[in-house]
């Protein structure tokens, strides 16, 4: 007997359970590792391995190893996992979905930003951005590394999202309300660029109490990591904007009124975690759960921005 791959169905397009499964919980595991990599930062555990890469101090059985280097480690073992997992993802997505199948090409996407996470993670260690480095230049690359793991979120929650919806999810598309989307995204984007920047301030320069952490944001002796840690709030007060405006457009429709309404819990509960971040003066277990609900509220709008925004065109309207 030969095993075969069941594909999608060619009316609906909707893949098998299976694989649906399996994609939703790729998404989950690379949240689990992005959260874990929050902690490598926060006890500053980043050399915890050396300056090596991607083996752990030149070996991989560590013998009578620091906190740190387990930490680092721990870290390195999940994201080689992971890979593994994206490699069986794609493979699985061509094997299933139809040819022009718009999963295929978010698979493809989740392949190469897996890669460039790891560059980037590469990168960080072989030049010494770790730690209590304090160079410009990791802020930098902390900054390109922040940016591709939400793209790659992004990449794993559509693929995710293709598979599992009902529709010809192939073919063309007939976008609606893209540029309200597209702002809220980016938006969003900068708002978590700028909470790695402010969160690697409070790693680097930790404060004793809360009037300290203030006056430390406008001291003109301090550091600029933490004379712009102001620019978080701000700018996520003015992404809040946005969202809230898409997702009374995405309330009109009643077939997205709850995933709006669980954006918006998100979008409320970033806000609290984020005061609460602030007053308990950023301890690392605040930090991950900080980021773990950024990641729930990131995967929720791109999720949403595609309900609303991305509609596949009728098959008469593709063959004109």
């Amino acid at each position: 007997m030969t095993a075969t791959i069941p594909t999608a169905d060619s009316t609906t397009a909707q893949a098998p359970r299976a694989l649906r499964r399996f994609a939703w919980g790729v998404l989950a595991y690379n949240v689990a590792v992005i959260v874990w990599g929050s902690a490598v930062r926060a006890t500053s555990s980043g050399a915890g391995c050396g300056d090596h890469w991607p083996l752990c101090n030149g070996t991989i059985v560590q013998h009578h190893p620091a906190v740190t280097t387990l930490i680092e480690f721990a870290h390195r073992a999940s994201s080689g996992i992971d890979l593994i997992l994206v490699l069986a993802l794609v493979f699985f997505a061509f094997a299933a979905a139809p040819r022009r199948h718009f999963a295929r090409a978010s698979a493809v996407a989740v392949l190469v930003l897996t890669l460039n996470e790891a560059l980037l993670g590469a990168l960080l260690v072989l030049l010494g951005h770790t730690a209590q480095d304090r160079s410009p230049s990791r802020a930098v690359y902390l900054s390109l590394h922040l940016t591709n793991t939400l793209l790659l979120l992004a990449a794993l929650a559509l693929t995710a999202h293709f598979l599992s919806r009902q529709g010809a999810m192939r073919g063309s598309l007939t976008l609606h309300a893209p540029r309200l989307a597209f702002t809220s995204l980016i938006a969003t984007l900068i708002v978590g660029v700028t909470g790695s920047l402010a969160a690697l301030g409070d790693t680097l320069y930790p404060a004793h109490n809360l009037l300290t952490a203030i006056a430390q944001d406008f001291s003109a002796g301090s550091s600029w990591l933490l004379q712009i840690r102001w620019f978080h709030p701000a700018i996520s007060l003015i992404a809040g904007t946005f969202i809230v405006w898409l997702l009374v457009r995405a309330a009109r429709q009643p077939s997205q009124r709850s995933l709006a309404t669980g954006v918006l819990f998100l979008l409320a509960l970033q806000y609290l975690l984020g005061i609460a971040d602030v007053a308990l003066l950023a301890p690392t277990w605040m930090q991950m759960t900080h980021l773990l609900g950024a990641d729930l509220l990131w995967i929720a709008l791109v999720v949403l921005s595609a309900r609303i925004c991305l509609v596949p065109k009728p098959p008469s309207l593709r063959a004109q």
